[in-house]
């Protein structure tokens, strides 16, 4: 499980334009934390202004902005929500996203964490070695331009603004115009949120190389042997409008709306160049990169992959994830190769199975998550006292010739389907140093013989190449790809 947050004694409501304060204790629902609950959006929040003071607020915000900002108190979470709380719902729908998934809850961890920046420049990029965040926002984009200088002006648009928001800053010249004539440069729904540990990672899709069996943007000697399309595996019912994509950003972060923020303003900056192909909410992280820590459970109540790579593990890192000199193109040198999979779960069929056959089903208590016949969630399994079809046995890199790929996944609730059976399951993502070596044969062997698979479906499926990272202010995503 994650940490609990816990909830500041008492906070002074900011100043927004009105009369009134408040003060939230300890004990209510509407203490104004960004790890707190999220409080509902209550139009009384925003005050009971006079006009006078309306337009006194109205006034200074437009003198702030002239002034570049200077000196402006940030809103609160919870005026935020009274100003826009519609609004935001209304964009998270746009990007594919379940409102209810937005939710800040009690497994956020502390703010003194959650508020910390992740360095966005690096040989790598951030969001795959980096500790897992605790909300994901994944978007696949299609690109609609023609045009390969309106493509590269674009990625360096998304680098320039990737580089604001996990920095905590607005984009460009921010939320608040000078000229409200305008539209402004950053929606603004995370004004007064910290950084949340937020990180943006950018990969390609076979698509950007070639698509129809035309070279769109004179790259298709570029693509890398490496970034193959998936074969079709046994039991797979794949959405097409779920899978595939020419660009990807995954947006993980300990705060939901930071996460949904930064994906909905790539969205609109790309707008005319590229949309969203679809994308998925995540929330409860499912795996972990951080040595010792106690692997987080997934909606059908177990632990899975707790011998996934450690974030500080630069060994395993580089044998099993970043793409080395030899292996090739040049300009993905330092990067990854990513798999994400929409997993769909029979969660009504798996909450009528018997605990025996859970346990049996993985290979591992649910109590504790140690593999079967032992006490400890990292004690080395003994995978021969398991069923020949359990999922850790047959899933463990000692039965797959050492196959090792680092997990990142959420789960996910997307609502009800026709029939009012929870639409729940895993957004799985993997990152590894070849797909042909890594998720290709590990996937075979599972689809073929896991007795995961009655319980489970595939029904959404993508690859994308995963650039290095961004060394400086001069460099950008995808740079050398287009160099």
């Amino acid at each position: 499980m994650t940490e609990s947050s816990k909830p500041k004694a008492s906070e002074t409501a900011e100043a927004t334009g009105t009369t009134e304060t408040a003060q939230a204790s300890e004990t209510t629902e509407t203490t104004e934390t960004a790890t707190s609950k999220a409080p509902a959006a209550n139009a009384g929040d925003a005050g009971d202004a006079t006009d006078g003071a309306k337009a006194e607020a109205k006034a200074e915000a437009n003198a702030d902005a002239k002034a570049g900002g200077a000196g402006r108190p940030a809103p609160s979470r919870r005026a935020l929500l009274g100003w826009g709380g519609a609004g935001l719902a209304l964009g998270a729908a746009a990007a594919g996203g379940t409102a209810a998934a937005l939710r800040v809850g009690s497994d956020v961890s502390p703010s003194a964490s959650t508020g910390d920046a992740v360095p966005f420049d690096g040989a790598h990029q951030a969001g795959i070695s980096t500790p897992v965040q605790d909300r994901l926002h994944f978007a696949s984009f299609d690109v609609t331009t023609t045009d390969r200088a309106a493509l590269v002006k674009l990625l360096q648009e998304w680098t320039a603004a990737a580089r604001a928001m996990t920095a905590g800053h607005e984009v460009g010249a921010g939320a608040i115009s000078a000229n409200e004539e305008l539209p402004p440069d950053d929606t603004g729904e995370a004004l007064g949120l910290k950084p949340s540990r937020l990180t943006l990672t950018f990969g390609v899709g076979p698509g950007l190389f070639e698509k129809d069996g035309k070279d769109r943007f004179g790259l298709k000697a570029r693509r890398p042997k490496a970034l193959v399309d998936l074969p079709a595996f046994p039991g797979d019912n794949l959405d097409a409008a779920r899978s595939g994509g020419d660009l990807c950003v995954q947006a993980c972060a300990d705060d939901p709306q930071v996460a949904v923020h930064a994906i909905r303003n790539l969205a609109r900056i790309g707008m005319g160049r590229v949309a969203i192909r679809w994308s998925q909410l995540g929330f409860g992280k499912t795996s972990s990169t951080t040595p010792d820590a106690q692997t987080p459970r997934n909606m059908m109540g177990f632990k899975d992959g707790t011998r996934n790579i450690a974030g500080d593990d630069t060994a395993r890192l580089d044998k099993h994830v970043w793409v080395g000199q030899k292996d090739g193109p040049d300009w993905m040198v330092g990067g990854s190769y990513l798999v994400a999979r929409r997993i769909r779960m029979h969660i009504e069929t798996w909450d009528r199975t018997s605990l025996t056959e859970q346990e049996d089903v993985f290979g591992r208590d649910k109590s504790e998550g140690a593999a079967v016949g032992k006490q400890r969630e990292h004690d080395e399994p003994l995978l021969k006292a398991m069923k020949p079809d359990a999922h850790v046995r047959l899933a463990h890199p000692d039965s797959n010739n050492g196959v090792t790929i680092l997990r990142r996944g959420y789960s996910f609730t997307d609502g009800t389907d026709g029939l009012g059976r929870l639409d729940a399951g895993l957004f799985f993502i993997a990152y590894q140093r070849d797909v042909r070596d890594g998720f290709i044969p590990l996937q075979t062997r599972l689809s073929r013989s896991d007795a995961l698979n009655e319980y489970i479906q595939h029904v959404g499926s993508a690859v994308f190449a995963v650039p290095p990272g961004v060394r400086d202010k001069g460099d950008w995503w995808g740079k050398a790809l287009f160099a």
